[in-house]
């Protein structure tokens, strides 16, 4: 009877009779509430048979060919005892499904966790060691039939008494043996306090197939309006494909009830946190939950949100362990950065999270609230660079009067960094300036602000006639008060793009030419008032407006000032030129009648200019 009602009615709602028997009180983790559960075996199977004793009564077969039809009669073969065998008939091209490896890939897959055994008939080898002559029978049987197995535990005792007369000789055997499944228990479900660190390192290796121990855990339950359980580990190292864009392979499984659902939901965790491997675990999810309905579910943004506090917290807990932590960043300081791009809620949480090189951190990395603890009394904002390298901007000529005066510039070397400073304007109440952008105050007394303005008055002139030369490649030409030792350098505008991020920008291969000319970086040239070729080139300009070796040096300034403040050429070719003119007029050479020349120099005008020429290929070698 049992039977004919649950077999033969598809989709025999278990969910209704479930509903009646829960309100009288039976257990809630009954899997499998639903009726077409059993039906699908015909998508893979012609003909089911199931036997099945109740305990009350006789042993039946139930058998259906899926035709609409089935068949029931009592089953007087060997008995079962008590419970239910159900053997498939597959189809002929699903025969895949009878293969060992992808039986065990799916019980792994989705009944890893389940609370009963599910065991797996599977044929092994091992190795038994047998005397010479005993080996030969085996050899001759194995040409009849299979090799028996005989126990051959007495032979070898009397082996070992005979001495070593008889020669040892190893042969494989086959055996068959059942092989459980599901070892791994969810140990989510028991308490943090019982488990050991041994305990985790092993979940966490069959989980993530690492080769490695986990980074840090975190292992919590969260109560309210929505149960689950959540355990939740940062691996040692990132995968090299972190950031490939095809893979949305998520690293969090989630299970109902023990049962896994999927893997691949990308509401669960933000992408900058795809480094997190790990299980979650909800009560309240319906077994049978489809992805369209997760997608919409309510249920996982909760779990999302609260997925994020606990990392957020746990990295919180790894960054009180320097070296640890150290090791964390190394490997994922880029995901940290694309949270602060990307998440603006925990912003603050993950800016005190940075670290980055600074003029006066040596080679330790250090973090916002450490450059803030260093500031000076009237030192308002934090100053940072952005660059290819440290040893690119550590020796840049923006940083050049900031290391004079003693304030501390922080060294943003990766690509993402660009986008960083983007969103993160400021850290604990003080703006972050950049050295390389127009606008920089830096902090100064009243003789320097003095100086300045007289400095402004005596060389506007010159500024005039550089714009006049330079025309459409700057925007505008000031005096600098950012710089010491190099004669000028090349400042962005405020809101575009600093040097570096249109370097990023050019290197981009699927690139929209469009937006690079209006977002590319207004250039503006500042000139070094203290410094003997900016001196010079004003005292020439004054002496002629129109002076040739006047434009000649304020356009290989700029070509060198571009070179140097991390932009690149549109016309090498041209520069080149210039520079090999230099070179040839510091060696004395006299150009060739025949050279066509770009902008000749007369030779009169040189002798001043030799130690302009050094200082311009002097400039040249830094970069």
């Amino acid at each position: 009877a049992d039977m004919i009602n649950n077999l033969g009615t598809i989709a025999k709602s278990g969910t209704k009779a479930f509903m009646e028997a829960l309100s009288a009180g039976a257990d809630i983790s009954m899997i499998g509430q639903f009726g077409v559960g059993f039906y699908s075996a015909y998508l893979v199977a012609d003909k089911v048979t199931v036997t099945s004793k109740h305990n009350d009564d006789e042993q039946y077969i139930w058998e259906s060919s899926a035709g609409g039809s089935f068949t029931i009669k009592q089953d007087n073969s060997e008995p079962l005892g008590r419970g239910t065998k159900i053997v498939l008939q597959m189809k002929e091209d699903q025969a895949e499904y009878i293969e060992e490896k992808k039986v065990k890939e799916i019980v792994k897959k989705h009944s890893q966790f389940i609370g009963y055994p599910i065991k797996l008939m599977v044929q092994k080898e091992r190795e038994k060691e047998v005397s010479d002559d005993e080996a030969e029978e085996e050899k001759k049987e194995e040409t009849k039939e299979e090799p028996k197995i005989e126990d051959v535990g007495e032979d070898e005792d009397a082996d070992k008494e005979d001495g070593d007369k008889k020669k040892k000789k190893t042969i494989k055997e086959k055996y068959t043996e059942d092989e459980e499944l599901n070892k791994t228990k969810p140990i989510w479900t028991r308490n943090a306090d019982d488990i050991s660190s041994e305990e985790y390192g092993e979940f966490y290796k069959s989980l993530t197939n690492d080769w490695e121990e986990h980074l840090a855990v975190k292992h919590f339950s969260v109560e309210g309006q929505l149960e689950f359980r959540a355990l939740l580990f940062i691996p040692k190292r990132a995968p090299f494909d972190l950031f490939e864009n095809k893979k949305s392979k998520n690293n969090i499984k989630l299970y109902v009830r023990r049962v896994f659902i999927m893997d691949n939901c990308d509401e669960i965790i933000p992408e900058y946190l795809n480094f997190v491997r790990g299980v979650v675990d909800s009560e309240d999810l319906p077994l049978n939950i489809s992805r369209e309905m997760l997608q919409q579910n309510k249920i996982l943004k909760v779990i999302r949100k609260n997925l994020v506090k606990k990392v957020m917290e746990l990295i919180d807990e790894i960054a009180e362990d320097k070296d640890n932590y150290k090791k964390f960043y190394e490997q994922f300081s880029k995901n940290m950065k694309l949270g602060i791009h990307e998440d603006s809620t925990n912003r603050k949480k993950l800016a005190g999270h940075l670290r980055y090189f600074t003029s006066a951190s040596g080679d330790e990395m250090c973090g916002l609230s450490d450059y803030v603890s260093r500031m000076k009394e009237n030192q308002k904002d934090i100053y940072y660079i952005t660059g290819e390298s440290k040893d690119v901007v550590g020796t840049s000529s923006f940083v050049e009067t900031l290391k004079k005066r003693g304030l501390e510039c922080i060294y943003m070397t990766e690509p993402i960094d660009e986008y960083v400073v983007q969103q993160l304007k400021e850290f604990d109440g003080k703006n972050l300036v950049s050295v390389t952008k127009e606008g920089l105050e830096l902090p100064e007394d009243e003789e320097e602000k003095k100086k300045k303005e007289a400095d402004k008055e005596k060389f506007e002139p010159l500024c005039k006639v550089m714009k006049d030369i330079l025309d459409k490649k700057v925007e505008k030409v000031v005096v600098s008060s950012r710089l010491v030792s190099s004669p000028c350098c090349i400042v962005t505008s405020q809101y575009g793009w600093t040097a570096n991020m249109e370097r990023i920008m050019k290197a981009q291969a699927l690139r929209d030419t469009s937006t690079m000319g209006y977002m590319a970086a207004k250039k503006h040239l500042e000139i070094n008032p203290e410094h003997s070729i900016i001196e010079n080139l004003r005292q020439r300009a004054e002496a002629d407006k129109n002076d040739k070796s006047v434009k000649d040096l304020v356009l290989l300034l700029f070509e060198t000032a571009l070179l140097s403040s991390g932009f690149s050429l549109e016309d090498p070719a041209v520069h080149a030129k210039r520079i090999h003119r230099m070179i040839k007029l510091g060696l004395g050479i006299d150009d060739d009648e025949n050279e066509v020349d770009t902008g000749a120099i007369e030779d009169s005008d040189m002798p001043p200019l030799e130690g302009d020429a050094e200082d311009a290929s002097r400039m040249e070698e830094v970069d």
